[in-house]
């Protein structure tokens, strides 16, 4: 078990578990403030991730930083971002199970060594990982569960959000209930 993130990081850039490594242009460990107490956690880098290494680069990072800026959050700051998987799947689609076991290990150390109070998952495949199984983003975005000693909400993947706008005023609300949680745990930031 490494001891901090950048020598898990080091291991992580390494990786060879799966066949996405395969057709990775870069390893996308995560990004962020590394003494954050919230934790971001998607599903898997996109294509701009994939050639930059860095989480949430996109189009859909973009509208992640404009709900965390609008609630007071930010990566540089007060946030740390990962995925569940850390190399790209072919053509964006869903990370399969295997995959997903494959770096498991990754995001539990990484959760391990942050520490955070505040999960937030983004998206379906993430809440399913990190909630439960059967969790559906239509019906319990915005909602909080006490989950290993911290606080674990789901809500819309941003890109998701980009393929339905409609669905963006209830983003919204999902990160300002965040902020109301924040606010009630006694987070100052």
């Amino acid at each position: 078990m490494a001891e901090t993130l950048s020598a898990l990081r080091a291991e992580c850039l390494a990786c060879r578990k799966c066949g996405l490594c395969e057709t990775r242009q870069n390893v996308v460990f995560g990004a962020g403030a590394q003494d954050a107490k919230i934790l971001f956690v998607g599903e898997g880098p996109g294509e701009q991730e994939d050639k930059t290494g860095e989480p949430f680069v996109g189009r859909g990072g973009q509208l992640l930083d404009k709900y965390l800026y609008h609630v007071g959050l930010s990566r540089e700051t007060n946030v740390y971002i990962a995925n569940i998987v850390k190399c790209r799947p072919p053509q964006n689609r869903d990370p399969r199970e295997e995959e997903q076991a494959a770096c498991a290990p990754w995001l539990r150390e990484q959760i391990r060594l942050l520490q955070p109070r505040v999960l937030v998952c983004l998206g379906r495949i993430a809440a399913q990982l990190l909630i439960r199984p059967d969790f559906r983003v239509t019906r319990e975005h915005g909602r909080f569960y006490q989950k290993d000693g911290r606080w674990v909400m789901g809500t819309y993947h941003p890109a998701a959000l980009l393929r339905n706008p409609a669905q963006k005023g209830d983003a919204l609300a999902d990160f300002c209930a965040l902020r109301e949680k924040l606010g009630d745990l006694g987070f100052r930031y």
